[in-house]
Order: structure tokens, then sequence, then C-alpha cells
């Protein structure tokens, strides 16, 4: 994951929604979906421990994300997700590591 240095982020879901807080990889999660857009994301395309219950504690504290499962070929073929935020989302606060 490309955020590495974010420790929390407090965000607003929607125009007037709840505040909510993030820490740890469920943050640096969340900001990779925010950063994917549209297209979502996969964890081949960014690799990083523990992907869906990074995904299931943001669900859990109320962030709307989609998980769509796509076949891939390959000596380990298969089916992996591809994660969507649709919940419209306004970071309020991010804390990082300084350093």
């Amino acid at each position: 994951m490309k955020h590495s240095n974010i420790i929390s982020m407090m965000v607003r879901l929607g125009d007037d929604g709840p505040l909510v807080k993030v820490k740890g990889r469920d943050a640096l999660a969340l900001a990779e979906l925010m950063k994917a857009g549209p297209d979502g994301l996969t964890t081949p395309e960014r690799p990083a421990p523990r992907w869906s219950h990074y995904i299931f504690k943001c669900r859990r504290a109320g962030i709307d994300i989609e998980t769509v499962f796509e076949g891939h070929a390959g000596p380990n073929s298969g089916n992996h997700a591809r994660y969507f935020l649709r919940s419209p989302v306004e970071v309020i606060e991010r804390e990082t590591a300084h350093g």
C-alpha cells in the first residue's frame, strides 16, 4: 500500500452523514479505495495482507464497499475480489506518522 504513513482518518459519509474514524491498516485500505476511484482495486493490483478483513472492518464502521468477484488465469487461476468504495467520503482529518 502506498499510504503507509497514515495512522488514522476521520471521514464524513455523504454530505451530512456521520463522522467515522478508521485507524491503522483500515485507514490505509480506505485511502487506497479512495485513490482507486471508480476502477476499484484488487489485491493483485495493490498487495497487502488481509485486505478482506480491512474491508470488513470499514463496512462495520458504516462505509459502503461493494465486492465483485473476477476470474483470472495463470498458474494460480481462480477468482479474486475487486473492491469499490460506494460511500461518498470526505476526509475531515488525517493523522500521519512523522518521519
